[in-house]
C-alpha cells in the first residue's frame, strides 16, 4: 500500500487476525497511513492507530477517518482492544476535523453496507464514504442524504472514482461515483508486482509443504490402524479416465477445451496449493473420491466430466433423457470475481461435446489476465 501511494488505510478485525502486536510491528515498520477513530488499546486508553489524518490535495484540506464494527469478534486481540460505538466516534471525529480545517471529509468504513449507510444518514458532515467489509459491487455510487457512497466490491479487482463539486468555501455541494474494473489495459507497477509475486510464490510453497506433511501424517495414521481419511460415502467421484471407457468421443473433445488445462493455469501461476483457487480447477475438492492433495493431480486435476455432470456413481446406465447443463452449473465457478466477462450464451458452445460449426470468440477475462490465470 505504501508503494501504491495510498493516502489513508482503514482498519478492521481482519488486520488483527494475527494479533495486535503483529499489526503494530508492521505499522511501525512501514509507517503506513492507518486510520481508525473507534479502535482503542485497553492499556493506553488511546486509539490503536491515528483516528484520522488531514491531507492538502490541491487547494483543499481533505480529512480521512476510519471506523470499524463493534459487532464483530476481534479474535485473539479481543482482550487487549475495545471498540467504541461507531456513531459516537464519527460525530466527535468529524467535528474535530472540521475545527482543524478539513472542508471535505471521507470515511473509510469497515461497517458493512447497511451499517455504513445508516451511519452517514444519522451523522452530518461526512461527504464521501468508501463502503468496506463484505461489500457488494455497484457500478454507480449512491447519494445517501448528503453523502456519496462508493461500493467497490472486494479482492481489489475494481477501483472507485468519486468526483465532488465544491462551493467557494471548498465544501462539497454535489458528488458522483463510478467503479471501474482493473482490466489488462491497466499497467502493472513493477515493484508492486515483484513484491506480490514473491509473496504468493513463497506462500504457495509453504502450503505445499504443509499439504505433504498432512498427507504423510495420514499415511502414518493409516499404517497404525486408522483410516488415514474419512470413510468414503456410497456416492463418490470416479475420474475422467473411467468415463472415457464409454464416452471416448466426448473425452477427446473435452481434451481440447480450456477445462482440460485448468490445473496447469494454477501450476503456472504457483497457485496450486492455494485453497481459495483449487476447488474450481480440480474434480470434487475435499469431497468423497475427489481431489484431496496435490498428489491426486495426475488423476483428478482439471475441470472433468463429473464437475459438470455429477458424481459418476450417480450416473444412470440408461437415462431416459440427456441431462442438460444449465448456466447455474457454470456459475458455481464463473463468478463475477473470477469471470467478470462470463456470458453463458458465448461460453457454452466452447464446451459442448458436439459444438456448432462456428461459435463466437471468447472475450478476454480481466480477472484471468490480471489476477491468477482464471478458469
Amino acid at each position: 500500500m505504501k508503494l501504491l501511494g495510498i493516502d489513508a488505510i482503514g482498519v478492521s478485525e481482519k488486520e488483527l487476525r494475527w494479533g495486535k502486536s503483529f499489526l503494530m510491528a508492521n505499522y511501525k515498520r512501514t509507517q503506513a497511513p492507518l486510520v481508525c477513530a473507534n479502535l482503542y488499546d485497553k492499556a493506553t486508553k488511546k486509539t490503536l492507530v491515528a483516528p484520522y489524518l488531514i491531507k492538502k490535495i490541491g487547494a483543499v484540506n481533505v480529512g480521512f477517518f476510519g471506523l470499524t464494527s463493534d459487532k464483530v469478534d476481534m479474535g485473539i486481540s479481543r482482550d487487549s482492544l475495545t471498540v467504541e460505538d461507531p456513531s459516537v466516534a464519527a460525530k466527535r471525529t468529524v467535528e474535530e476535523m472540521h475545527k482543524k480545517g478539513a472542508t471535505v471529509v471521507v470515511l473509510l468504513s469497515m461497517l458493512g453496507k447497511v451499517e455504513a449507510e445508516d451511519l452517514v444518514s444519522s451523522v452530518d458532515g461526512i461527504d464521501v464514504v468508501i463502503v468496506g467489509r463484505n461489500t457488494p459491487l455497484l457500478q454507480k455510487g449512491r447519494l445517501i442524504k448528503n453523502t456519496i457512497a462508493c461500493y467497490g466490491g472486494e479482492q481489489g479487482q475494481y477501483i472507485g472514482r468519486t468526483l465532488v463539486s465544491l462551493d467557494a468555501g471548498k465544501k462539497m455541494t454535489t458528488g458522483e461515483n463510478d467503479t471501474y474494473i482493473l482490466g489488462p489495459e491497466v499497467g502493472e507497477k513493477p515493484e508492486v508486482l515483484t513484491l506480490v509475486k514473491s509473496f504468493e510464490d513463497n506462500f504457495n510453497d509453504k502450503l505445499r509443504k504443509a499439504e505433504k506433511a498432512r498427507a504423510a501424517k495420514a499415511e502414518i495414521d493409516k499404517a497404525n490402524g486408522g483410516t488415514g481419511t474419512t470413510e468414503q460415502a456410497v456416492d463418490h467421484y470416479l475420474g475422467a479416465e473411467l468415463c472415457q471407457r464409454c464416452h471416448a468421443e466426448e473425452y477427446k473433445q473435452w481434451q481440447g477445451t480450456g477445462h482440460a488445462g485448468a490445473w496447469q493455469t494454477l501450476v503456472t501461476q504457483k497457485k496450486e496449493a492455494t485453497p481459495d483457487c483449487i476447488p474450481c480447477h480440480v474434480l470434487g475438492y475435499k469431497q468423497s473420491g475427489g481431489f484431496q492433495t496435490g498428489d491426486d493431480a495426475p488423476r483428478l486435476a482439471n475441470v472433468q466430466c463429473e464437475s459438470c455432470h455429477g458424481m459418476g456413481t450417480t450416473h444412470e446406465s440408461y437415462p431416459a433423457q440427456t441431462k442438460r447443463i444449465t448456466e447455474a452449473t457454470c456459475k458455481g465457478c464463473h463468478t463475477i470475481s473470477n469471470s467478470p466477462a462470463f456470458d453463458f450464451a458465448i461460453y457454452e458452445p466452447h464446451i459442448l461435446h458436439h459444438p456448432p460449426a462456428s461459435m463466437p470468440p471468447l472475450p478476454p477475462n480481466p480477472a484471468k489476465q490480471k489476477m491468477m490465470g482464471g478458469h
